[in-house]
């Protein structure tokens, strides 16, 4: 079993389909195809079935899948830390949409000094050894290290009153049912609706209307005002998210455990 192999299996188990995992390994069909059998034939066991639109995992895919992630985890740490001499220890973090630049540089400055010789490597989205996001944001199988807490404001287009400015909201998003109350009828009818507070923050600054958004979030935003929300308090946890079987590679439990120490708080379960 080599890097290829796994590489070619948590593409195609991440994807859900051949054509898709091909396209971002820069690989044929074929050859994907090809490898994943040569995977499977090791294992003597069948990994993916075939179905109209993509390929379904089997059990055992669901078994391989974790320990996969994990031993190119290894591989990648032990590489660069020769690459980058011998007392460099690495960590894959993957950064969530809504997480503000000023969040992420004191995570890593907050790393850093836990662990000195820490080296962070910052990823997009839900990928690496860990994740900064929010508390909301955590997945059932996950752990939740606090690290921050942060005020919702409002966010007004700069200049504007916002008083009769229509509202931006993210339905998708875990804070709106939250919101709802303070929304009251207005909730109804909304001038747009955004997937992430960051994009509902990009059309405020543009002009379009008000939204709530963490206050981290908004004073990062140009051509945006910021203001207490009258009368409703909310704020969010800001932090990493971690499954388990994640503190197996040991850089990643030594930061968690020098962490919670360091900021005295309990991780959520």
């Amino acid at each position: 079993m080599d890097g290829r192999q796994l590489n070619a299996f948590i593409a195609v188990f991440e994807e859900r389909n051949i054509t898709g995992a091909a396209r971002r390994l820069h690989l044929s069909q074929p050859a994907l195809s090809g490898t994943i059998k040569s995977l499977e034939d090791l294992l003597g066991t069948l990994l993916f079935t075939r179905e109209a639109r993509g390929v379904a995992v089997t059990e055992a895919a669901r078994i391989l899948y974790p320990q996969a992630r994990r031993i190119l985890s290894q591989t990648d740490a032990m590489t660069r830390q020769f690459r980058q001499g011998g007392n460099v220890l690495a960590v894959d973090i993957g950064v969530e949409a809504d997480i503000a630049a000023q969040d992420v540089a004191a995570f890593v400055r907050l790393a850093r000094q836990a662990v000195p010789a820490l080296f962070v490597n910052l990823l997009d989205g839900c990928q690496g050894d860990a994740r900064l996001s929010t508390e909301d944001g955590r997945c059932e199988d996950e752990l939740f290290l606090p690290l921050f807490v942060e005020p919702f404001v409002l966010a007004t287009p700069g200049g504007a009153v916002a008083q009769g400015l229509p509202w931006i909201v993210c339905p998708q998003h875990p804070t709106h049912q939250r919101l709802l109350p303070y929304y009251g009828a207005a909730a109804g009818a909304p001038v747009a609706s955004a997937q992430t507070l960051a994009l509902a923050l990009d059309l405020v600054s543009a002009g379009l209307g008000v939204c709530v958004a963490p206050e981290s979030l908004a004073r990062a935003r140009a051509n945006v005002d910021v203001s207490p929300i009258d009368g409703f308090e909310m704020s969010r946890r800001v932090g990493i998210c971690y499954a388990v079987q994640a503190l197996d590679k040991s850089v990643l439990a030594t930061l968690v455990e020098r962490l919670r120490a360091e900021t005295a708080v309990a991780p959520v379960a």
